[in-house]
């Protein structure tokens, strides 16, 4: 893809004028390919791509408290994709979460795109319409029983926790820098969609940063997975990055110190990676900008008791010796990792939030360092659910999130259970799954 800034300057989706639908020319070259990178900013392919399918075409399964929800087609295939849509259609869908016969889910983010500009909404049906390869493929429909798949209730969701659609505005003084970040976090990206929790009405506490300390606080599990705080804090936030760390890990998906996990590896592959250095910068710079959601942690400080009880042969610490055995010749016994290859797993302030729910997860299924443009060797750690008891690995997960100076809550034996069972490891003791091999091949 041409990685230019589609903007005259960092101006695109501050201050851009309005125009109607029909003055625009959605066959524009320029615009279609500004349209490509606007949904490469917003991560669409992730979601609308199943497994093994086209992109676009729909079809990936997303469970939710209420059942299991399948992305729809958006390709512009005319009987089964949105080749029928006007932008009306279009924009009503993604900035409103009005589809052309009911009100949309909102694992749709349109509250996030809510923030879009008419401007790149424009640019987006461009490339929708024009830029996109037409698929056809039927829509699933979605695994949720009766009451709960009656649609007329998200009218009443949406006009609770839905703000209006309005152009983004920057704050009186605020650097162009940070309120291009801020866009591009608060809208198109919907960051906040994973990593702020949310209410009873599984409705984000926060939309912005306006909002509060919640905004980016941290999410709640989600498939597996906890989002982790992207606020300030310096134990489980980005309080301990520099921004030219952050620039790093969002198109690499790996820094010195840390690497990608979990859906956030298909943030970095899919999008993020595809993004300018420029626009990576606004974000690291707005996501600095923000203050911690906790003036109580203290600064991480490196402890090495435990190294020094490893190195010297003493592995009688509850969980230490499934550390050596498993996990120390990538992590060494200091806990810090080789730089870029194996995560550091002292001060990872991944391992530091209040849910260990991602830590068990990936101890029991393993998980790959994707391929990146700019880091194109992909490593994989194994899975260890065939290997390890829920009490060794209750024990391990302990271990890790209270040694070299980590302090976290304790995880207990009924904690890794249910982690098993949510994320579908397989049993102590079966028959271990073909282990992947790392690979060279640059994602794309």
């Amino acid at each position: 893809m041409n990685r230019l800034l589609i903007s005259a300057g960092l101006a695109i989706g501050l201050s851009a004028p309005l125009f109607a639908a029909e003055s625009v020319n959605y066959k524009d070259e320029t615009l279609i390919k500004q349209g490509e990178y606007l949904a490469r900013a917003g991560d669409c392919v992730a979601c609308h791509t199943a497994s093994g399918g086209k992109p676009f075409a729909g079809g990936l399964p997303m469970e939710s408290p209420v059942g299991t929800i399948f992305s729809t087609n958006i390709t512009p295939d005319k009987q089964t994709g949105i080749g029928e849509y006007s932008f009306e259609d279009f924009d009503n869908a993604v900035r409103h979460g009005i589809g052309k016969d009911h009100t949309l889910y909102p694992a749709m983010p349109f509250p996030s795109y809510a923030r879009v500009s008419d401007s790149d909404m424009h640019a987006l049906y461009a490339y929708f319409m024009n830029g996109v390869e037409p698929v056809s493929q039927a829509n699933k429909p979605t695994d949720i029983a009766w009451p709960m798949s009656m649609r007329w209730p998200l009218t009443v969701w949406r006009w609770m926790f839905a703000p209006e659609v309005k152009a983004f505005v920057p704050e009186t003084g605020q650097d162009p820098v940070v309120a291009r970040g801020a866009y591009l976090v608060e809208g198109l990206g919907h960051c906040g969609a994973c990593h702020s929790p949310r209410g009873i009405g599984m409705q984000e506490k926060a939309l912005t940063s306006a909002d509060g300390e919640l905004y980016l606080s941290g999410g709640d599990a989600m498939e597996g997975w906890v989002a982790k705080n992207l606020r300030g804090d310096v134990r489980d936030g980005l309080g301990g990055w520099t921004e030219e760390q952050l620039v790093q890990f969002l198109s690499t998906g790996r820094t010195e110190h840390t690497a990608v996990f979990g859906s956030m590896s298909d943030v970095v592959t899919q999008s993020m990676q595809y993004m300018t250095q420029e626009d990576l910068t606004a974000i690291a710079r707005y996501l600095k900008s923000l203050p911690p959601a906790s003036a109580e942690q203290t600064p991480f400080k490196y402890d090495d008791t435990a190294f020094k009880a490893l190195f010297n042969g003493d592995d009688s610490a509850i969980g230490a010796s499934v550390y050596v055995d498993s996990c120390a010749a990538c992590h060494r016994t200091d806990g810090k990792g080789y730089a870029e290859v194996f995560p550091a797993l002292a001060g990872n302030s991944a391992l530091a939030t209040k849910d260990a729910t991602s830590l068990i997860h990936i101890v029991l299924k393993g998980g790959t360092l994707p391929s990146t443009f700019k880091a194109p060797t992909s490593y994989t750690m194994p899975g260890f659910d065939t290997r390890l008891t829920d009490k060794q690995v209750a024990d391990v997960v302990n271990f890790i999130r209270n040694s070299w100076g980590n302090q976290a809550a304790p995880v207990t034996e009924s904690d890794v259970a249910s982690v098993r069972k949510d994320v579908k490891a397989a049993a102590y003791g079966s028959a271990p799954a073909p282990e992947a091999v790392g690979s060279s091949e640059v994602a794309k």
